[in-house]
């Protein structure tokens, strides 16, 4: 029952704050257009610039764009969680932000991977294959709050991913049943499962339909809507403990 009642609480505040949040902040959900855009213009300079052996140099500079369309909306939403707003300097600033930091994270998961298909993968031999396919579902079971922790933290890159993985294990209830629902909801709209932990926006592929843009839009808004309910989730979870909040609640009653 007091588990119930805390769950109840919690999301009720989380849901009225990044409400508030978004409706003051709704140039967020006009963000997936713009990375949409920067990944067109990209694609097509690479495949026209990068011919031959330049192509080499062209996943460092995809990996490089990656990176800083992710800090650029992780920085975002630091700003808002953390003063309520955002503006056109934060968004200019937003793609060199957080940029070392998400790179670093991103570089320590590309040598995991590197080291298990190198030295990991053929010692288990049959059993590495099976292995490999669960691999992405335990990274987004166990380190769900990364992109969180990356922005409303201040710890260096490997830190940051043992910190998340330490927040799962503490809050892993409170966390998973709105970000279940949040899947569910996307999932309805999209037909796919959104288990990459840095997406930066909804994709629904290339329907240029009236039907497939107005789904975009749609999925846009609850997209954004759920990345801000996460950090505001995140933010209360990572200051407190269930016993705390009830007791505060209690208090001011």
């Amino acid at each position: 029952m007091v588990v119930l009642k805390d769950l109840w609480y919690l999301n009720k505040d989380a849901f009225k704050k990044s409400t508030e949040l978004l409706m003051k902040n709704w140039g967020l959900i006009l963000t997936g257009f713009i990375y949409i855009a920067i990944n067109i213009v990209l694609s097509l300079v690479i495949s026209t610039l990068f011919m031959g052996v330049l192509r080499i140099l062209s996943g460092i500079i995809l990996a490089l764009a990656t990176a800083s369309m992710l800090s650029n909306y992780l920085y975002l939403l630091q700003n808002i969680i953390r003063v309520g707003k955002f503006d056109l300097e934060d968004f200019k600033r937003g793609f060199t932000a957080l940029l070392r930091k998400v790179y670093s994270v991103l570089l320590i998961g590309w040598l995991a991977s590197v080291l298990y298909s190198m030295i990991l993968s053929p010692i288990l031999g049959s059993l590495g294959s099976f292995i490999t396919m669960l691999i992405p579902i335990l990274i987004f079971l166990l380190l769900n709050a990364l992109p969180e922790s990356l922005y409303q933290k201040f710890y260096d890159p490997w830190e940051t991913v043992t910190y998340a993985f330490e927040f799962i294990k503490e809050n892993w209830l409170e966390w998973f049943i709105p970000n279940t629902i949040f899947i569910v909801l996307l999932y309805i709209l999209s037909g796919r499962l959104f288990l990459d932990l840095f997406s930066i926006n909804f994709s629904l592929g290339l329907d240029l339909s009236l039907a497939g843009l107005i789904t975009f839009i749609i999925g846009q808004v609850i997209f954004s809507f759920m990345m801000l309910y996460r950090g505001v989730l995140f933010e209360e979870l990572s200051k407190s403990t269930r016993r705390k909040r009830i007791y505060m609640r209690d208090l001011y009653k």
